[in-house]
């Protein structure tokens, strides 16, 4: 005789408790809080244990692939430690005058000291300028005063020699560039849109016109004539991602050129005087307009020999062009009157970084990598 099994239970047996519907369950406590103590909890996660709330569900998941998470995390694998000149910087943008070295370090602008021997810069800063909440992606120094662009989507004004400040909400993602002449803000965003501000008095931030671009803004220039601004733009559609637009009325005027690829996105233009531009990008090459000649095609134009995209460019105004690659740190000097590159410097050998920023005093060339600041002296033997 066989053994007797266990007695089962009704729901198991098919009874008419089984046949009632299933109780649901009360909603996670979890969701009650709100998103920004939500993610303050999330931040103190490391990359694995945020990859893996990602996969608990939907919700998680969105909350666990903000950028604000990340961010902290991809600077810890980017930069450690000091280095010769400055801490850690990230995708740096920096100005110069004749005292001082203005470099953006995450959310803050320093100033720091130039070396009366022009050996570098001092080792602390002697100001800092805030306002933004996330990093700070471009910023122009222009008569004492400093107008910087944010991943926090602001515009943020400094007077340089005093402790004023005025900050505005510009834009719905981030401000990728900014540009400031004759009382007038131009900015461009990844919104895909550029805005003409006013700081006339009384008015300050206000939006005079909003450009739909149609793509995202990567780089944004005031001509010198204070009579019109330059876009570039990511090239994702079938547009020229050079533009010039009217500042006074927010309308296009010309388009630059009919051979760009797509997704031959211009990085960093550069006006010489008001009819003479230049610009880089991600098709490896730097060209020359001279809008009074022709706006279909360059008058010159420069390729990186080792098809490197070209993150900035700047130039004297005379014969001689820089521009940063974004591999291991290649710095590269051109004359105007030759076709190839004069000379190149690789500044972050072994390891690789973009060139984010150039710029020029007399006697010598700044340019900002991911974790460093090089000098070039022209003056050494």
């Amino acid at each position: 005789m066989g053994r007797k099994g266990s007695p089962r239970s009704p729901q198991a047996e098919g009874g008419s408790r089984a046949a009632s519907p299933p109780s649901s369950s009360p909603p996670s406590p979890l969701w009650v809080l709100p998103e920004e103590l939500l993610l303050l909890i999330c931040s103190y996660l490391d990359a694995q244990a945020l990859g893996r709330l990602g996969q608990v569900c939907r919700r998680l998941r969105f909350l666990s692939s903000r950028d604000l998470l990340w961010r902290r995390i991809a600077r810890g694998c980017l930069n450690s430690g000091f280095t010769q000149l400055g801490t850690d910087l990230l995708m740096p943008w920096m100005e110069l005058d004749r005292e001082y070295l203005y470099l953006s370090q995450a959310e803050n602008i320093q100033a720091y000291r130039l070396c009366p021997d022009g050996t570098g810069l001092q080792r602390h800063p002697q100001a800092i300028f805030s306002g933004h909440r996330e990093d700070v992606c471009r910023f122009v120094l222009v008569n004492s005063h400093i107008v910087s662009g944010g991943g926090d989507g602001n515009i943020v004004l400094h007077k340089i020699h005093s402790s004023y400040s005025f900050k505005f909400s510009a834009h719905e993602q981030e401000v990728n560039c900014v540009d400031f002449q004759g009382g007038l803000i131009v900015s461009g965003s990844r919104d895909r849109t550029a805005k003409v501000w006013s700081l006339s008095a009384g008015r300050v931030g206000q939006c005079l016109h909003t450009v739909q671009t149609e793509d995202r803004v990567w780089s944004i220039a005031i001509s010198p004539l204070l009579s019109s601004f330059v876009t570039g733009t990511a090239c994702c559609g079938h547009t020229s991602p050079l533009r010039i637009w009217d500042l006074e009325s927010g309308q296009l005027l010309t388009c630059l050129g009919t051979d760009f690829h797509r997704g031959a996105g211009v990085l960093d233009v550069f006006y010489e005087t008001p009819s003479l531009l230049l610009s880089c990008g991600y098709d490896t090459y730097i060209r020359y307009w001279d809008i009074r000649t022709s706006t279909r095609k360059c008058v010159q134009e420069w390729e990186e020999p080792h098809d490197s995209a070209l993150y900035c460019i700047r130039s004297d105004k005379n014969h001689m062009i820089a521009s940063g690659s974004s591999y291991y740190g290649v710095v590269r000097l051109w004359d105007k009157r030759q076709t190839r590159c004069l000379q190149s410097f690789h500044l972050s050998s072994p390891t690789s970084s973009p060139v984010y920023c150039l710029r020029f005093s007399t006697t010598h060339l700044y340019a900002a990598l991911a974790s460093a600041l090089h000098v070039l002296d022209f003056t050494a033997p």
